[in-house]
C-alpha cells in the first residue's frame, strides 16, 4: 500500500507576485491547488511545503525589489496564508530542488513516504528539478498536472512532457484524492 506525502513549492508571496502574467496564472491556479491540499489534509496525507529562503548576497536580489526578495523577514519570503494549515510541515530550501541541502529526504523517510505528490510554482524549475530528485531518490512521484503554475504555458507544458516521459505519473488533482483512497484499499 502506498504511502504518500504533498509537496509544494514555492507557495510564497515573492512568487506569486513576480510580475502580471505570474498574478494571473496563480490566480487561477490557487483554487484548484488549496482544493487539493484540504482534501489530502482530510485523508491524513502529510503536507510538506518547500519554502525558498535565499541569502542576502544571492544574485536573485540584485533585481528583485525589496519586497520581493526571498530573505529571511522579507514580505516576498512568507508562504500563502490561504495554503497553510497548523498540521503542515515547512522545510527552507536554499536552491530549486527541494532536496538540495535540507531534510525533506529524511522527512519523508521518518514518515514511511514512498510516494510524492508535487505541487506549486514554476512547473519547470523547482517543481521539476524536485521531482527529479525524488526519482533519482526512489520515491514514485505524481504530478497533479493543473497544481503547478509558471508564468508561461508553454513553460508548464514542456516541464510535464518532460517528466511524464521519464519518471512521474501526471493526473489532475481531483483523481489525486481518488487514488490515495485506492491505495488504502490495496
Amino acid at each position: 500500500m502506498p504511502t504518500y506525502a504533498i509537496v509544494t513549492n514555492d507557495l510564497q508571496v515573492a512568487a506569486a507576485t513576480l510580475n502580471e502574467e505570474r498574478k494571473r496564472a496563480v490566480a487561477a491556479f490557487l483554487p484548484r491547488q488549496k482544493a487539493l491540499l484540504d482534501s489530502l489534509r482530510a485523508l491524513d496525507v502529510p503536507v510538506i511545503h518547500l519554502q525558498l529562503v535565499v541569502s542576502d548576497d544571492d544574485p536573485r536580489n540584485a533585481t528583485t525589489p525589496d519586497e520581493l526578495r526571498y530573505t529571511r523577514g522579507s514580505v516576498g519570503v512568507r508562504l500563502l496564508d490561504e495554503t497553510l494549515a497548523e498540521s503542515d510541515l515547512v522545510i527552507e530550501k536554499p536552491k530549486d530542488s527541494g532536496f538540495f541541502e535540507t531534510t525533506l529526504d529524511e522527512t519523508l523517510k521518518k514518515l514511511g513516504v514512498d510516494t510524492v505528490i508535487i505541487s506549486g510554482m514554476q512547473a519547470q524549475i523547482c517543481v521539476q528539478t524536485t521531482a527529479a530528485d525524488a526519482h533519482f531518490r526512489g520515491y514514485r512521484v505524481v504530478i497533479p498536472t493543473d497544481c503547478i503554475v509558471s508564468s508561461n504555458p508553454e513553460d508548464t507544458q514542456q516541464a510535464l512532457k518532460w517528466m511524464s516521459e521519464y519518471f512521474a505519473t501526471l493526473l489532475p488533482s481531483v483523481e489525486i484524492e481518488q487514488l490515495v483512497r485506492a491505495g488504502r484499499d490495496e
